[in-house]
């Protein structure tokens, strides 16, 4: 244990400026244009994936309001039914 606190408690040796290793161009170690253009094409289709779901779950969510509405206005006028007709054979 005293050795592990002895290692973290040193401090490291400065590293040199980084530069690249002999024989790598900038080129070489970059994505470029076609990353650019991968990474670009990728966000956009994200977002118009992000936009349809979004639209897609909207649709789902007032259908199944409209056929909550629906069922409560069955039910309402199923209650006045029997409501009503009770009275009337009684």
């Amino acid at each position: 244990m005293h050795h592990l606190l002895l290692v973290l408690a040193t401090t490291p040796a400065p590293s040199p400026s980084p530069s690249l290793r002999p024989g790598l161009s900038e080129d070489q170690v970059t994505p470029g244009t076609w990353g650019f253009i991968l990474t670009a094409f990728i966000v956009v289709l994200t977002t118009f994936l992000i936009v349809d779901m979004v639209r897609r779950i909207r649709r789902v969510r007032y259908r199944a309001q409209a056929e909550e509405a629906r069922l409560a206005a069955e039910g309402g006028a199923d209650a006045e039914a029997d409501g009503d007709g009770g009275a009337a054979t009684r």
